[in-house]
């Protein structure tokens, strides 16, 4: 027995309605936990950085005033070792929370150096082309450009097998547009097997991007390169009301 076209009609509306409220709420919660990440990460710089840059000044005065005595010498340099490596950990820890080119210098900068980062660091050739001027758009449509962009550069590396990637963003009056292209092997070419914690990342992570992007009005897609490889485009229109 079929389902009466008003109660069909009835259903739908309730399905598009829960879409929109979920939505909405998956938007909230990545905004809290956008803040909460900023938040960590100031504290880290502020209280953390703050007391290791005063013991590593502590200790190089101390180093000075020892006896010549090996022995001693000897401890206070891996003490001194050790001591760097935790403010360098404490360093990545902030970065891995929150990117501060972002809030200090840019949307821009902070995604050029991204990209440069990401060549040098995995010796891909990696381009990137950007305006010229900083991005004419809100805060919260850098941090989704910022985050997806870090989400496909990862993805990149645990799945295309790429030697090549190309960054663009484009800026105009209605809308900021991400493209990402790589000449790997394509949506549906064979990729190397990644780490379970690699699995659950790349099911997720484009996921969660895509989403951001729908709670900002936008879209993200995925599509096969016309010379090879995959091109993920992300559009996000500008809010008319100017509210970041």
């Amino acid at each position: 027995m079929s389902v009466p076209a008003p109660q069909e009609h009835l259903n739908s509306q309730q399905d598009a309605l829960r879409s929109a409220d979920l939505s909405e709420l998956l938007g909230h919660v990545h905004t809290c936990w956008d803040n909460e990440r900023r938040s960590l990460s100031r504290q880290l710089h502020d209280s953390l950085g703050s007391s290791l840059t005063a013991l590593t000044m502590h200790l190089g005065l101390l180093m000075q005033k020892l006896p010549p005595d090996p022995a001693l010498q000897d401890r206070a340099g891996h003490m001194k070792k050790l001591l760097g490596q935790i403010v360098e950990t404490n360093r990545q820890m902030q970065l891995k929370l929150w990117n501060d080119k972002l809030e200090f210098l840019g949307v821009r900068v902070a995604l050029e150096e991204l990209v440069a980062q990401f060549g040098e660091q995995r010796g891909i050739t990696a381009r990137c082309s950007l305006p010229e001027e900083e991005l004419d758009c809100p805060r919260s449509h850098g941090i989704v450009l910022l985050h997806t962009l870090e989400e496909a550069l990862r993805n990149i590396v645990a799945h295309a097998q790429a030697t090549e990637v190309d960054v663009i963003v484009d800026d105009n009056e209605d809308e900021v547009m991400l493209t990402v292209k790589d000449n790997g092997v394509g949506l549906s070419g064979p990729v190397a097997t990644p780490a379970v914690g690699d699995q659950a990342a790349g099911k997720f992570g484009l996921r969660m991007a895509r989403e951001r992007a729908a709670y900002l009005g936008g879209t993200l897609t995925l599509s096969a390169g016309a010379e090879g490889g995959v091109t993920l485009t992300m559009v996000l229109p500008k809010p008319r009301s100017g509210v970041a």
